[in-house]
């Protein structure tokens, strides 16, 4: 027995070990760097609470020369919930690299090993830059420097700060998707962000990726310099119509930290003395070239898919009894445009009753455009035993890898049903009565209820049954010409209906907002509550949202005599929630937003109603 107790000892201790080791083993480096630059590459060990040896790397390193390492740094934690007390270990090992050539590396896994076990760390990639002659040298992890600029006090140089409009293609076919992306170059500290507005992308259908609130800094050799980049906006176009389209410009208004040019002396050294300087930076309009969709061998079952699709059909039986449901189920998948394909129609026989099909999208947004599957389930009842033949169903869509027209198909489908043992005690009381509405159309009953005679000449021509007929058609028309008249003079002046609607928009709007801020969705917070300021404004202003600014609002209103207390509140609001949303590192009081706003527009709603009395 005492035999049994010890190994189930032994059991219980190898189990809560094995339990315990949770250990893992990763890499953590920069993903660019420049040439002649020294890097800090550590592995990080989380979990193992057994003898640690020191991790060996490969001695040759592709790309880079081995100068220090490794330097051992560990740390201990511990957290006490529910009484329970959880301890954890890290330890990290630090090698420093020198980039030797240019071009992109992946640095190789380490191996450690743990009480006689061996672990392996994942490898990573960096991307080494040639050198910037005008820059100098920057740790890794730095925001961006402005030590090597051309900006003078007051200004910044095109040079050193600017977005582009990155398109992944500028000639593409009718429905094609392309992608832009808005990425923003900098070589100067960011000290605020202001306005963002995008282009408005007319004639297209677009979908926007989601940018992490926590997208890092990336390094990029552009047009001889380094910069600093970060993608503000990435977006699908799909272009809806051909022709040669313009996109005009998207602006960014920043706050950049730039040098006087003077330097001062301190208890640290000398330094350079900084301020700030506001820019606008714009993108280069862009032009792209629809081509419309071949119309040669254009297949009469095209359902408007554009891409690269598989086409996978099936039904639920083959033999069924009358009155018994089936199901035909499309399944197209794929990258395109999946959103706008329309559903494959089926012929069904007459005596199937036929249901509206359930349709569902299950779609992710990737480079290739709306990437996944579409199901489209056709549900059908036969009521009557036969044979049935379901002709093939056809799937045709343009394929934009072989520029040409492509036809999948079903086999033809042939349905065996049997005699439904119940019959005509379940069919179901709308197909029975269209049945027999379609029969008394061939064959009439016979009448066989009394029936009277009518004297044609009994209906006297001046009557006032006669007349009624004629008097009240025309005042309803008279009654119904007066209110729409009415109604067409009250939506002619656009304005006045934009200003009365401006705060039940505006309402909507923050409803939205109010979700994401309760369900902590940082992102879809801050866009709701900016997209309902600017509107409110927009409306309430009569004012375009791309013409607004922070000087004709405060003019505006201004004029509307709006007090310069109220007007401070809404700019403050706009300040907020705009470097909140895109500054890299920013974060905010969303529930004190919240708040602002809903009483800045109740401030203005209060104010207006006052002046038109």
């Amino acid at each position: 027995m005492k035999k049994y107790w010890f190994l189930l000892i032994l059991l219980l201790i190898s189990v809560s070990r094995l339990l315990a080791s949770d250990v893992t083993f990763v890499i953590k480096a920069p993903n660019s760097t420049v040439k002649g630059a020294q890097i800090q590459v550590q592995y990080i060990l989380k979990g193992g609470d057994g003898k640690i040896e020191t991790p060996t790397i490969p001695a040759d390193i592709p790309g880079f020369d081995e100068l220090f390492g490794p330097s051992v740094s560990q740390m201990y934690s511990s957290s006490t919930v529910n009484g329970k007390t959880v301890s954890e270990s890290n330890v990290t090992f630090t090698w420093v690299l020198i980039a030797k050539e240019e071009g992109t590396f992946t640095l190789p896994a380490a191996t450690v090993r743990i009480d006689g076990k061996n672990y392996k760390s994942n490898t990573a990639q960096i991307k080494v830059l040639p050198p910037d002659k005008n820059a100098q040298s920057q740790q890794p992890g730095q925001q961006p420097q402005s030590t090597s600029t051309t900006s003078t006090a007051g200004k910044v140089s095109d040079d050193d700060a600017f977005i582009r409009a990155i398109f992944s293609k500028t000639k593409v076919k009718e429905q094609e998707v392309a992608v832009v992306t808005f990425r923003f170059y900098t070589v100067l500290n960011i000290r605020e962000v202001g306005k963002i507005q995008f282009p408005e992308f007319e004639g297209f259908m677009i979908e926007d990726f989601e940018m992490s609130p926590n997208r890092q800094w990336n390094m990029e050799h552009y047009k001889g310099r380094n910069y600093y980049y970060i993608d503000v906006k990435k977006t699908l176009l799909f272009p809806q119509r051909a022709g040669k389209m313009t996109i005009p410009s998207g602006t960014m208004e920043i706050v950049f930290e730039v040098s006087t040019g003077r330097k001062v002396r301190d208890f640290f050294g000398t330094r350079e003395v900084m301020t700030e300087a506001k820019k606008v930076l714009r993108t280069t309009p862009a032009t792209i070239d629809v081509t419309p969709l071949p119309v040669e061998g254009k297949p009469s079952s095209f359902s408007g898919g554009v891409g690269s699709f598989t086409f996978t059909p099936s039904i639920s039986a083959n033999k069924v009894q009358a009155n018994d449901a089936v199901t035909i189920k499309l399944e197209i998948a794929g990258a395109g445009n999946m959103k706008l394909i329309k559903n494959p129609e089926i012929k069904f026989p007459k005596d199937f009753e036929t249901y509206d099909p359930q349709v569902n999208n299950d779609f992710s947004i990737t480079e290739n455009g709306l990437s996944g599957k579409k199901t489209i389930e056709y549900m059908f009842i036969p009521r009557y035993p036969g044979e049935y033949t379901i002709p093939p169903i056809e799937f045709s869509y343009f394929d934009t890898r072989s520029n040409s027209y492509k036809t999948v198909s079903s086999p033809e489908y042939t349905l065996e049903v049997d005699k439904d043992p119940n019959a005509g005690k379940n069919v179901s009381t709308s197909y029975a009565n269209q049945r027999e509405i379609e029969a008394e159309q061939d064959i009439r009953y016979l009448k066989t209820d009394d029936f009277t005679y009518k004297n044609l000449q009994s209906f006297t021509f001046g009557a006032l049954t006669y007349w009624l007929w004629y008097i009240i058609p025309l005042l309803l028309l008279i009654v119904f010409s007066i209110i729409y008249r009415k109604q067409i003079k009250a939506n002619a002046d656009i304005a006045l209906m934009r200003t009365k609607k401006a705060n039940k928009v505006a309402t909507k709007r923050l409803k939205l907002a109010k979700k994401y801020l309760q369900t902590q969705n940082r992102d879809g917070f801050y866009e709701e509550m900016l997209r309902a300021i600017w509107g409110y404004l927009s409306d309430k202003l009569t004012i375009p949202v791309a013409n607004l600014n922070r000087e004709n609002i405060e003019a505006e209103l201004t004029k509307y005599g709006v007090g310069e207390e109220l007007i401070g509140q809404f700019m403050n609001i706009l300040d907020t929630g705009e470097f909140a949303r895109y500054a890299p590192s920013a974060s905010g009081d969303m529930d004190k937003l919240y708040s602002d706003t809903v009483d800045a527009i109740g401030k203005m709603e209060s104010t207006i109603k006052i002046i038109n009395k």
